[in-house]
Order: structure tokens, then sequence, then C-alpha cells
């Protein structure tokens, strides 16, 4: 397997050469990256759908299972 220091080099080295193209593809590549350090990995809806169960359940509204619990119900599940 390749050290870092050796794909950094040998990406460098590809660059160089690259035609127009491949640069244009990794400038895309480049793009993507930066704009997904901007987004936050978990989306705010995911937050917000997570608040509405835990007050369904602190209310009383929905009911929690242990792992054990579910993995007994999915097995039965499939006989």
């Amino acid at each position: 397997m390749e050290s870092t220091l050796e794909i950094r080099k040998r990406i460098h080295e590809f660059i160089d050469t690259a035609d127009d193209r491949m640069l244009r593809i990794f400038n895309g590549i480049i793009d993507a990256e930066e704009q997904e350090e901007d987004q936050p990995s978990v989306p705010e809806w995911f937050y917000e759908e997570l608040d509405k169960r835990k007050e369904k359940y602190i209310s009383g509204e929905s009911k929690s299972f242990t792992w054990e619990e579910v993995k007994t119900k999915a097995k039965a599940s499939l006989k």
C-alpha cells in the first residue's frame, strides 16, 4: 500500500501534466469537499425528528425497546 507521501507525490506529478478535462474533474472534487466541510454532517431535520420522538416517548405516546427486544422481534418475524 502506498504511503500518503507517495500518493501526494504521484498526484502532484499527474496534475503537472494533466489535460483540461482532468483538471476540471479535480477541481470538482475539491469544490465538493469544501462544500461538505461547510455543511453539518447531520441535517437539522434529523435533530428535529429526534426531538419529536423524544417528546412522544416522554409523554407515553410511544414505547421504546431494548436492543435484545428488537433482535428477538426481528428474528421471530423471519420464521
